[in-house]
């Protein structure tokens, strides 16, 4: 009998829309989404989101022709959900998700990233709600996403990676923690954004080496820790604090990320690994030169023999 061989286990890196200033389905100041995949393309990735729905084409095939003739392949789809609002808001909740999802299984691609509701407008930073969720709502929140995960395996074959978030209710280790705790690793994983999880006070490498399992997905992004300093004293909501510059071009901002790839390579499984730097609003011409530099740099962190 022949031994089998084992493939090893493989980071594969990629970019979204967010790293080219794109963070609406259709604003006149986003670079035009047919630019955006002959840029990402040109960057040297293979790999994308979808980023919002509706910013690259919804029709399947034609959006297959467009990825096809650059060489690209689809990652995963995203979605934003306020699940701690309890079975209110299922039904709404899922006629978004499964126009997302359908999409996103066409596609070829396995993940479906879930980011919570912001407790405060990303532009405005308007209260919308209560910062701190009650007993009530973190019992509807961690309920409701489970059932999203198996609804979303069940009729589209997908794994739902939930995103921590900043000016959301999933953010700081303490929200992450409490949340991982109380879901079901089946049904329920993370996509852990080293930048949001840095700009919320985490360490992404302690996460990783303490909740490995449940490590699903990865978004590579970094903060500037001055800039960072000025927007947590000042309360400056998410939009305004990235306008600001508070997400920076690796490798000049934190976590740094040779050891956050290092630690997510000891878990041999097979991960995405997708660069969003975000940038809105962003000059047209400003995404691409930083997009070819983050692709060299993270070239720089493989290891011999297993590129990224």
């Amino acid at each position: 009998m022949t031994p089998s061989v084992q493939t090893p286990a493989r980071i594969r890196i990629g970019s979204a829309p967010d790293s080219w200033g794109v963070w609406f389905p259709d604003d006149p100041g986003q670079v035009p989404w047919q630019r955006f995949l002959d840029e990402v393309a040109e960057a040297g990735y293979a790999w994308i989101e979808l980023g919002p729905y509706g910013y690259l084409p919804t029709d399947p095939a034609r959006l297959t022709d467009e990825t096809r003739a650059r060489g690209l392949s689809v990652s995963a789809g995203t979605v934003f959900t306020g699940l701690h609002h309890g079975e209110a808001v299922w039904d709404r909740t899922w006629a978004h998700v499964a126009d997302i999802a359908a999409l996103t299984r066409a596609m070829g691609a396995g993940h479906l990233v879930v980011i919570p509701s912001f407790w405060r407008d990303d532009k405005t930073g308007e209260v919308l709600e209560d910062r701190t969720l009650t007993p009530a709502q973190w019992r509807d929140l961690t309920t409701q996403t489970e059932r999203l995960g198996r609804e979303v395996r069940e009729r589209f074959g997908l794994r739902v990676v939930v995103h921590p978030h900043a000016d959301t209710h999933i953010d700081t280790e303490e929200n992450v923690n409490r949340f991982l705790d109380a879901t079901d690793p089946d049904l329920v994983s993370l996509c852990l954004d080293t930048g949001h999880y840095a700009y919320c006070g985490g360490d992404s490498v302690r996460l990783i080496e303490t909740y490995g399992e449940r490590i699903g997905y990865l978004h590579l992004k970094q903060v500037d820790p001055a800039v960072l300093a000025e927007v947590v004293a000042d309360e400056v909501p998410f939009g305004p604090a990235v306008a600001r510059g508070v997400m920076c071009e690796p490798p000049r901002g934190v976590p740094a990320l040779e050891p956050v790839l290092d630690a997510a390579r000891a878990l041999d499984v097979d991960l995405f690994a997708i660069v969003e730097q975000d940038m809105y609003p962003c000059p047209p011409d400003r995404p691409l030169p930083i997009a070819r530099r983050t692709r060299e740099f993270l070239r720089s962190c493989g290891r011999p023999g297993a590129p990224l």
